[in-house]
């Protein structure tokens, strides 16, 4: 398994695009240097009034598929 570190700011106007589904992947670079995409969807439970905003832990498995994520 691997984890990998991003930081996150999506503001409030950005996850309602997500929201109504006219977006539903988020592409970031990693702490590292990676550049990676995700499903928006895993990041719900996350959303504040302001959208989302912070460091976050992504765990993968080794086939590259999504297990967890932890806000740090």
């Amino acid at each position: 398994m691997q984890e990998i570190i991003v930081d996150l700011s999506i503001d409030k106007e950005e996850w309602l695009r997500i929201y109504r589904g006219e977006a539903n992947i988020v592409y970031a670079i990693s702490r590292d240097g990676r550049s990676i995409q995700f499903p928006a969807a895993i990041l719900s439970k996350y959303v504040t009034h302001h959208g989302i905003e912070g460091s976050f832990v992504i765990s993968i498995n080794d086939a590259g598929k999504f297990q967890s994520i932890i806000k740090l």
